[in-house]
């Protein structure tokens, strides 16, 4: 049921669609916070079974499907029904929401994700925010009506919320602080720098870390996580975005986690199996059990 909706990534600038070889396994299992598996790349697309699998051979113990659509929302749920593998998290994102406001369904949109948010699997609102990158001036309210009714939702339903935050970070700041953030806060791929990040912490918000933070340029990112604390912290793919380097540009996938988790590590200056298990361990204080 679950492959019945897929979405195709664009393989324009990049040169190698292969699936990467698998890295080494790590001894302390993870999970991978945010995915996006319902998206087809690579040259072999992978199922969700394979994804799943893929994962488990490596230390990758359960991944957080994330959702931007009705579509995808629905997806996420059924694939969280069908493998106790996965968790979901839905919602309209935030590049989304103008587009559902300007045809005049974006009531009619947050309806359905109210439903699918009282699924037992559904375990976070997300991803949800602000994204002044590619929403122009003009669609900004609707973005910010959508991210209020989201921020509503999580907190009716008593689950994490996942922000998608890119070029906005004061005012997706300001409205948590002006509505109230639900209790367990996640910002998705943080793309902060260390004040932000301390902001962040201090208010009690947890930090994704994503594969971008191993790019070259990426220097704040790794500044933001020297200054967040252990309990605050999580790791996503993005899948199949930002994968880590050095296989930057190719399809990425929840396996391909242990290289960030690494990464980390050496980065934080600490063992990889204790990161692991804080890792491990935030997760699950996060979203709950997988079981």
């Amino acid at each position: 049921m679950t492959e019945t909706y897929v979405r195709e990534r664009s393989s324009e600038g990049r040169k190698d669609l292969r699936y990467p070889a698998a890295p080494e396994p790590l001894a302390v299992p993870v999970y991978d916070n945010h995915a996006h598996l319902e998206i087809v790349d690579g040259v072999e697309p992978l199922a969700l079974a394979e994804q799943l699998d893929r994962a488990a051979d490596v230390g990758v113990a359960g991944v957080v499907q994330a959702s931007g659509d009705i579509e995808s929302s629905r997806w996420a749920v059924e694939a969280a029904a069908s493998d106790p593998r996965v968790l979901a998290a839905v919602a309209i994102h935030p590049n989304d929401a103008p587009v559902y406001a300007q045809a005049g369904r974006l009531a009619e949109a947050l309806d359905v994700i109210d439903e699918l948010a009282a699924h037992p699997r559904t375990r976070a609102i997300g991803e949800t925010g602000l994204d002044y990158f590619r929403t122009r001036e003009e669609g900004r309210p609707a973005q910010h009506e959508s991210f209020e009714a989201h921020i509503a939702l999580a907190k009716k339903h008593g689950i994490a919320m996942q922000i998608h935050d890119r070029d906005a970070h004061d005012d997706v700041l300001a409205v948590l602080d002006r509505v109230g953030a639900p209790e367990r806060t996640v910002f998705h791929c943080f793309s902060g720098d260390e004040q932000m990040a301390r902001i962040a912490a201090d208010a009690g918000y947890y930090l994704s870390f994503a594969g971008n933070v191993t790019f070259k340029n990426a220097q704040n990112l790794r500044d933001a996580l020297a200054v967040t604390p252990l309990e605050r912290i999580l790791v996503e793919t993005d899948a199949p975005f930002l994968t880590p380097v050095p296989l930057r540009g190719r399809p990425n996938a929840p396996y391909l986690v242990p290289i960030t988790v690494r990464f980390l590590a050496a980065e934080l200056g600490i063992d990889v199996d204790e990161l692991s298990a804080r890792l491990a361990a935030n997760t699950l204080a996060v979203y709950g059990s997988f079981d």
